[in-house]
Protein backbone atom coordinates (compact mmCIF):
# COMPACT_ATOMS: atom_id res chain seq x y z
CA UNK A 1 0.00 0.00 0.00
CA UNK A 2 1.29 3.46 -0.88
CA UNK A 3 0.48 6.84 0.66
CA UNK A 4 -2.22 7.77 -1.86
CA UNK A 5 -3.99 4.42 -1.42
CA UNK A 6 -3.96 4.68 2.36
CA UNK A 7 -5.19 8.28 2.19
CA UNK A 8 -8.14 7.21 0.01
CA UNK A 9 -8.92 4.39 2.46
CA UNK A 10 -8.92 6.83 5.38
CA UNK A 11 -11.32 9.08 3.49
CA UNK A 12 -13.57 6.26 2.30
CA UNK A 13 -13.83 4.54 5.68
CA UNK A 14 -14.17 7.91 7.47
CA UNK A 15 -11.75 6.66 10.10
CA UNK A 16 -10.38 10.19 10.50
CA UNK A 17 -12.87 13.02 10.20
CA UNK A 18 -10.71 16.05 11.01
CA UNK A 19 -9.38 17.42 7.72
CA UNK A 20 -6.47 19.09 9.55
CA UNK A 21 -5.25 15.68 10.74
CA UNK A 22 -5.56 14.27 7.23
CA UNK A 23 -3.60 17.26 5.92
CA UNK A 24 -0.86 16.55 8.48
CA UNK A 25 -0.75 12.92 7.32
CA UNK A 26 -0.24 14.11 3.75
CA UNK A 27 2.48 16.56 4.80
CA UNK A 28 4.69 13.99 6.57
CA UNK A 29 6.65 11.32 4.70
CA UNK A 30 6.43 8.17 6.81
CA UNK A 31 9.31 6.69 4.81
CA UNK A 32 11.62 8.95 6.84
CA UNK A 33 10.54 7.35 10.11
CA UNK A 34 10.93 3.63 9.45
CA UNK A 35 14.01 1.44 9.18
CA UNK A 36 15.64 1.17 5.76
CA UNK A 37 14.54 -2.44 5.34
CA UNK A 38 10.93 -1.42 6.03
CA UNK A 39 10.64 1.46 3.56
CA UNK A 40 8.53 -0.61 1.17
CA UNK A 41 6.09 -1.15 4.06
CA UNK A 42 5.99 2.49 5.18
CA UNK A 43 2.25 2.77 4.46
CA UNK A 44 1.29 -0.71 5.57
CA UNK A 45 -1.50 -0.05 8.04
CA UNK A 46 0.03 -2.01 10.86
CA UNK A 47 2.87 -1.65 13.38
CA UNK A 48 6.48 -1.93 12.22
CA UNK A 49 9.50 -2.86 14.30
CA UNK A 50 12.09 -0.13 14.85
CA UNK A 51 14.46 -2.13 17.06
CA UNK A 52 15.05 -2.25 20.82
CA UNK A 53 11.76 -4.18 21.29
CA UNK A 54 9.82 -1.12 20.13
CA UNK A 55 7.47 -0.43 17.23
CA UNK A 56 6.09 2.44 15.22
CA UNK A 57 2.30 2.29 15.54
CA UNK A 58 0.13 1.82 12.49
CA UNK A 59 -0.82 5.07 10.73
CA UNK A 60 -4.53 4.91 11.53
CA UNK A 61 -3.82 4.44 15.24
CA UNK A 62 -1.45 7.42 15.31
CA UNK A 63 -3.96 9.60 13.47
CA UNK A 64 -6.86 8.47 15.65
CA UNK A 65 -4.93 9.36 18.82
CA UNK A 66 -3.86 12.70 17.39
CA UNK A 67 -7.42 13.52 16.30
CA UNK A 68 -8.70 12.74 19.81
CA UNK A 69 -6.34 15.36 21.26
CA UNK A 70 -8.36 18.12 19.55
CA UNK A 71 -5.15 20.05 18.92
CA UNK A 72 -4.92 23.80 18.49
CA UNK A 73 -2.00 25.65 16.90
CA UNK A 74 -1.29 27.30 20.26
CA UNK A 75 -0.97 23.99 22.14
CA UNK A 76 2.11 22.77 23.97
CA UNK A 77 2.20 18.97 23.77
CA UNK A 78 4.03 16.28 25.72
CA UNK A 79 4.60 12.98 23.92
CA UNK A 80 5.61 10.00 26.04
CA UNK A 81 7.53 7.56 23.84
CA UNK A 82 9.16 9.09 20.78
CA UNK A 83 9.69 5.80 19.00
CA UNK A 84 10.92 6.86 15.56
CA UNK A 85 9.49 10.39 15.68
CA UNK A 86 6.55 9.83 13.30
CA UNK A 87 3.81 10.75 15.76
CA UNK A 88 5.81 13.79 16.89
CA UNK A 89 6.09 14.86 13.25
CA UNK A 90 2.30 14.66 12.84
CA UNK A 91 1.81 16.54 16.13
CA UNK A 92 4.22 19.23 14.98
CA UNK A 93 1.90 20.17 12.12
CA UNK A 94 -1.03 20.79 14.45
CA UNK A 95 0.47 22.40 17.56
CA UNK A 96 2.90 25.11 18.63
CA UNK A 97 5.55 23.01 20.41
CA UNK A 98 6.06 19.32 21.09
CA UNK A 99 8.27 17.88 23.84
CA UNK A 100 8.88 14.22 23.07
CA UNK A 101 10.49 12.05 25.74
CA UNK A 102 12.06 8.66 25.05
CA UNK A 103 13.80 6.32 27.49
CA UNK A 104 15.84 4.33 24.92
CA UNK A 105 19.02 6.31 24.07
CA UNK A 106 19.36 4.81 20.59
CA UNK A 107 15.80 5.79 19.71
CA UNK A 108 16.44 9.34 20.90
CA UNK A 109 19.24 9.52 18.32
CA UNK A 110 17.04 7.88 15.67
CA UNK A 111 14.15 10.28 16.32
CA UNK A 112 16.35 13.38 16.20
CA UNK A 113 17.91 12.22 12.95
CA UNK A 114 14.51 11.56 11.39
CA UNK A 115 13.03 14.90 12.47
CA UNK A 116 16.08 16.72 11.12
CA UNK A 117 15.64 14.97 7.76
CA UNK A 118 11.99 16.03 7.77
CA UNK A 119 13.02 19.64 8.56
CA UNK A 120 10.79 19.78 11.63
CA UNK A 121 11.89 22.41 14.12
CA UNK A 122 9.13 22.63 16.74
CA UNK A 123 9.83 19.25 18.36
CA UNK A 124 12.35 18.84 21.17
CA UNK A 125 13.39 15.24 21.87
CA UNK A 126 14.63 14.41 25.37
CA UNK A 127 16.04 11.20 26.83
CA UNK A 128 13.83 10.74 29.87
CA UNK A 129 11.52 8.36 31.72
CA UNK A 130 8.14 9.38 30.35
CA UNK A 131 6.26 7.94 33.30
CA UNK A 132 7.60 10.90 35.25
CA UNK A 133 6.25 13.35 32.70
CA UNK A 134 8.64 16.20 31.97
CA UNK A 135 8.21 18.88 34.61
CA UNK A 136 10.82 21.24 33.12
CA UNK A 137 8.30 22.37 30.50
CA UNK A 138 5.03 21.65 32.35
CA UNK A 139 2.15 22.31 32.24
CA UNK A 140 0.98 20.90 28.93
CA UNK A 141 -2.22 21.53 27.00
CA UNK A 142 -2.23 17.99 25.64
CA UNK A 143 -0.40 14.74 26.49
CA UNK A 144 -0.15 11.62 24.33
CA UNK A 145 1.28 8.33 25.59
CA UNK A 146 2.55 5.93 22.92
CA UNK A 147 3.08 2.90 25.16
CA UNK A 148 0.76 0.90 27.38
CA UNK A 149 0.67 1.63 31.11
CA UNK A 150 -1.07 -0.33 33.86
CA UNK A 151 -2.56 2.97 34.95
CA UNK A 152 -1.98 6.56 33.96
CA UNK A 153 0.96 7.93 36.00
CA UNK A 154 -0.08 10.70 38.38
CA UNK A 155 2.78 12.90 37.16
CA UNK A 156 1.13 13.12 33.75
CA UNK A 157 -2.19 14.16 35.22
CA UNK A 158 -0.46 16.73 37.44
CA UNK A 159 1.40 18.22 34.45
CA UNK A 160 -1.76 18.58 32.33
CA UNK A 161 -3.57 21.93 32.37
CA UNK A 162 -7.11 22.13 33.67
CA UNK A 163 -9.34 21.27 30.73
CA UNK A 164 -6.43 19.59 28.94
CA UNK A 165 -6.66 16.24 27.15
CA UNK A 166 -4.58 13.11 27.68
CA UNK A 167 -4.65 10.05 25.39
CA UNK A 168 -3.13 6.74 26.51
CA UNK A 169 -3.53 2.97 26.07
CA UNK A 170 -4.14 1.52 29.52
CA UNK A 171 -4.00 -2.07 30.68
CA UNK A 172 -1.64 -4.70 32.06
CA UNK A 173 -2.41 -7.24 29.32
CA UNK A 174 -3.43 -7.31 25.65
CA UNK A 175 -5.60 -5.76 24.47
CA UNK A 176 -5.36 -2.43 26.24
CA UNK A 177 -8.13 0.16 26.37
CA UNK A 178 -7.48 3.49 24.71
CA UNK A 179 -8.48 6.22 27.13
CA UNK A 180 -9.21 9.85 26.40
CA UNK A 181 -9.05 11.80 29.64
CA UNK A 182 -10.16 15.41 30.08
CA UNK A 183 -8.86 17.05 33.24
CA UNK A 184 -11.45 18.59 35.54
CA UNK A 185 -10.84 19.45 39.19
CA UNK A 186 -7.40 17.78 39.07
CA UNK A 187 -8.85 14.45 37.90
CA UNK A 188 -9.43 12.85 34.51
CA UNK A 189 -12.93 12.35 33.17
CA UNK A 190 -12.40 9.26 31.02
CA UNK A 191 -13.84 8.21 27.71
CA UNK A 192 -13.06 4.69 26.44
CA UNK A 193 -12.18 4.59 22.77
CA UNK A 194 -11.76 0.88 22.09
CA UNK A 195 -9.20 -1.89 22.35
CA UNK A 196 -5.65 -1.62 21.02
CA UNK A 197 -2.31 -3.41 21.36
CA UNK A 198 0.80 -1.43 22.34
CA UNK A 199 4.23 -2.33 23.63
CA UNK A 200 4.47 -1.68 27.38
CA UNK A 201 5.74 1.50 28.94
CA UNK A 202 9.18 1.05 30.48
CA UNK A 203 10.89 2.91 33.31
CA UNK A 204 9.74 3.55 36.86
CA UNK A 205 6.03 3.12 36.06
CA UNK A 206 6.42 0.45 33.39
CA UNK A 207 7.35 -3.17 33.01
CA UNK A 208 11.10 -2.71 33.18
Amino acid sequence: MNKATLFKKLQKDKLIKDHKVLKAFQAISREMFVLKDSIDQAYYDGPLRIGYEQTISQPTTVLMMVEALELKKTDKVLEVGSGSGYAAAILSQLSHQVYSVEIVPELVVFTKKNLTKAKIKNVEVIQWDGGLGYDKQAPYDKIIVSAACDKIPEALIDQLVEGGILIAPVGATYPQQMIKGVKHNKKLEKIYMGDYAFVPLTGKFGKA
